[in-house]
């Protein structure tokens, strides 16, 4: 076993962007610094890791100490040990903000993370998905059809972000007028979780408080009459969060979870597509050639963007773990877009291949009793914009490169100007 001395690097940490993944000192690294992910500067430095230090410290980095588990198989075990590696009390390197200390089940574990968990799960049930499909459909081609042939715009705001934040509206049977709210807390919960800094945290506090008094009013209006199918009246019925809003942190938290888990994976994985298959143009053909493919790539795709980069797990008593001394409290990020680049488990995981053999064989939702649970609510969504892509456009062509989200948490876009060509 191995002890590792930790705070002993008294210098200031590296700026990880100007440096060289294959020379600088393994001690150094960082990943959690947002600029690798902004400047899409990480993977490098995940492919040493994973190579000469597959479980490694980071004592004096540019936020607080953590171990990084950079190994598909050694993140599956971490999350298969839920009572030893705790999700409580958040899943982002960061503690909640003082300001607005909300808590979702994603932050908890077992038991109180399966009773609540289970309060919503129906939303995304087989059943519900099948009840949803031709709403999804419907809302793509519309989205679609007003595309300007032609013109360059943004397939972030004009595709990615108006058909997930159409879709979230349903879910949570959210007045469409205000829809782009959802997105707003969104980005401002991966701000906050993900150490980019792009805005304020007054102005991150004073959106959580308006999405809590948004959520409660909502809560309010309908919980006389709580027979939707929405997120908010499946709580209301649910025996186990009747009483959420009586705890207005959890009802918050619980209202941002869904906001961000039917958000992030689905929008970034619809841009993700996109470039990946600008960079991959081999690929873009053999998908024009056999449509049937798209379900495959859909799988590939998720896994290849990775919209989420990790989460973070707590040790809640000293332990030994790939052969190194954890301590209780101990910070562990598992990397899940180092794990989805893992060669000893993907072949050839840098390269983007529609026709891959097992393509849900990735970890981009996680693993166990956290798994994302609207991995099959992404999937379709992917699918069907997809399909509806391809019925009318050749190619959707990349203009410029695309401007990439600032967080080390949610690996995103923010701009990707595009032109859109018919067959």
């Amino acid at each position: 076993m191995i002890t590792v001395e930790k705070n002993t690097m008294p210098e200031a940490p590296v700026i990880m962007k100007n440096a060289d993944p294959a020379t600088i000192p393994l001690h150094a690294i960082d990943m959690s610094q947002p600029d690798l992910y902004e400047h899409d500067l990480a993977l490098p430095f995940f492919a040493r890791l994973r190579h000469e230090a597959p479980f490694h410290y980071c004592a004096n980095g540019q936020f607080e100490p953590f171990w990084s588990v950079t190994r598909f198989n050694d993140i599956v075990e971490v999350e298969k040990n839920h009572q030893l590696f705790s999700n409580e009390p958040n899943i982002s390197l960061f503690d909640p903000m003082e300001e607005v200390p909300f808590q979702s089940f994603l932050q908890m574990d077992p038991p109180k993370h399966d009773v609540q968990r289970a309060s919503v799960q129906s939303a995304v049930a087989p059943a519900n998905l099948k009840n949803l499909e031709p709403l999804i459909r419907e809302r793509a081609a519309r989205i679609l059809d007003d595309l300007p042939v032609g013109d360059t715009f943004d397939w972030v705001d004009r595709v990615s972000i108006e058909l997930t934040t159409q879709m979230l509206a349903t879910l949570f049977d959210f007045p469409f007028e205000d829809r782009r709210k959802l997105t707003y807390w969104s980005d401002l919960t991966a701000d906050s979780n993900g150490g980019g800094s792009n805005v304020s945290r007054e102005e991150q506090a004073a959106g959580m408080m308006e999405c809590a008094q948004y959520f409660t009013r909502l809560w309010n209006e309908r919980v006389d009459d709580p027979s939707g199918n929405d997120f908010i009246s499946m709580l209301i019925r649910s025996e186990s969060t009747r009483n959420l809003v009586d705890n207005p942190m959890e009802f918050l938290g619980m209202c941002l979870l869904l906001i961000v888990g039917g958000n992030d994976t689905t929008r970034n994985s619809i841009s993700g597509g996109v470039y990946a298959l600008n960079q991959y143009p081999r690929e873009y053909e053999k998908l024009r050639n056999n449509l049937a493919l798209i379900p495959s790539m859909v799988s590939e795709i998720i896994r290849w963007q990775t919209p989420i980069i990790y989460m973070r797990r707590r040790a809640t008593a000293d332990t030994e773990l790939f052969g190194k001394q954890v301590r209780e409290g101990d910070k562990l990020l598992l990397w899940y877009l180092s794990g989805n680049r893992d060669e000893s488990v993907i072949e050839n995981p840098e390269e983007f291949i529609i026709d891959r053999p097992n393509p849900r064989h990735h970890i981009s939702f996680g693993f166990g009793v956290h798994r994302c649970m609207g991995n099959r609510m992404a999937e379709m969504q992917l699918r069907v914009l997809w399909e509806e892509i391809m019925k009318r456009f050749r190619f959707v062509e990349l203009m410029d490169e695309p401007v990439r989200f600032r967080s080390n948490m949610v690996r995103g876009y923010t701009k990707m100007p595009v032109r859109v060509h018919l067959w």
